[in-house]
C-alpha cells in the first residue's frame, strides 16, 4: 500500500495488475478501497491495470477538512493528479455510488483524460437525497456543535479513519470546531444543490454532455434503485446498459460485498466493454 503526497495530503493507493490499459475504480460513501481489492484482481486478470485509492477523508489517507469546492469535485481532481503521477492518463474511470458520481465529475472537469466511464450503482431519487446528507455531513456537524472535536473523533467513521491512519487524531483534535463546522456546512450546501434524479446532484444537461464510451450497471437497493441507473443510461449519449441478474431489494443500502457472487460476471462485463473501446480506438 504505497503512500503518495498528492496535492498536499498523503494518499494511500494501490495498483493491481502489471500490464494493459489503466482503469481507476472508486468505492462509495467514505469507504476505503479495501472492499474493491478482490474485484480489482478479477479485472486485472483480464488484461488491465486497476488503480485503487483512498480519497482524502477515507481509508488510510489523510483527513483534510478544507476546500472551497465540493468534496467530490476535490476528490475528482485528486484522482487525476494521482493518475498523472502514475503516467496512467488517459484512463478508464469508474466506481460505485458516490464513486460513480465522482467519475462523472472527473470527465466533466478533465474530459481529455478519460477514455471511458464505468458507472455502477448510480445514486438518485428522493430516498437517497433524504438519507445521504445526514450520513455524510449533518451527524458530524451536530457532534462538533455538541461536543467539539473530541465528539467528532468518537464517531464510528472517524474512529475508523484514526485507526487506519493515527496521525489523523492529532490533525482533528488540533482543529477549531468552528472551522470544522464551517467547512462541513459548506460541503453540505454544495451536496444539496442540483437535481435529485436520476443522478443525485447531476443535471440532465451534464449527463447529455458526456461524450466518451460509458457503461452503466444499475444498483438494486433504495439508495441505488435500478430505475435511476436505467434513466441515466438513457440520457448519456451512446451509453451501454448492463443489468446483472439481480432484483431490487426494499432495503436502504446494500454493501458492495452483496454483489460478491456477481463479481465474476461484473468483471467480465467491464472487461468486454473496455476491450471493445480499445479495439475501436485502434
Amino acid at each position: 500500500m504505497p503512500i503518495l503526497n498528492i496535492r498536499g495530503f498523503n494518499m494511500n493507493y494501490e495498483v493491481v495488475g502489471d500490464s494493459g490499459p489503466y482503469v481507476a475504480l472508486t468505492t462509495g460513501g467514505r469507504r476505503g478501497y479495501a472492499e474493491f481489492i478482490p474485484f480489482a484482481h478479477k479485472l486485472a486478470a483480464k488484461g488491465f491495470r486497476v488503480v485503487l485509492h483512498d480519497r482524502r477523508n477515507t481509508g488510510a489517507s489523510d483527513v483534510v477538512i478544507d476546500g472551497q469546492e465540493g468534496e467530490e469535485e476535490i476528490a475528482a481532481d485528486d484522482l487525476i493528479a494521482l493518475l498523472g503521477h502514475l503516467n496512467a492518463l488517459p484512463a478508464y474511470i469508474g466506481g460505485t455510488s458516490s464513486g460513480a458520481r465522482m467519475s462523472m465529475l472527473v470527465y466533466l472537469r478533465h474530459p481529455k483524460d478519460v477514455k471511458g466511464l464505468l458507472l455502477m450503482r448510480i445514486t438518485g431519487g428522493d430516498f437517497a437525497a433524504g438519507r445521504l446528507p445526514e450520513m455524510y455531513y449533518k451527524q458530524f456537524i451536530r457532534a462538533a456543535q455538541e461536543g467539539g472535536m473530541a465528539a467528532v473523533c468518537a464517531t464510528e467513521q472517524y474512529q475508523e479513519r484514526i485507526k487506519a491512519n493515527p496521525k489523523n487524531l492529532d490533525y482533528l483534535m488540533n482543529m477549531d470546531p468552528a472551522h470544522y463546522i464551517r467547512v462541513m456546512s459548506h460541503w453540505l450546501d454544495i451536496f444539496l444543490q442540483g437535481p435529485r434524479k436520476p443522478v443525485l446532484g447531476m443535471t440532465d444537461e451534464a449527463l447529455r454532455s458526456i461524450q466518451v464510451p460509458t457503461l452503466v450497471v444499475p444498483g438494486n437497493d433504495n439508495t441505488h434503485a435500478s430505475v435511476n441507473g436505467i434513466a441515466a443510461a438513457e440520457l448519456i449519449p451512446g451509453s451501454e446498459l448492463y443489468n446483472l441478474p439481480i432484483e431490487d431489494q426494499d432495503v436502504p443500502l446494500l454493501p458492495f460485498s452483496a454483489w460478491s457472487e456477481q463479481e465474476p460476471e461484473l468483471a467480465q462485463a467491464l472487461a468486454d466493454f473496455m476491450h471493445r473501446v480499445e479495439a475501436r480506438a485502434h
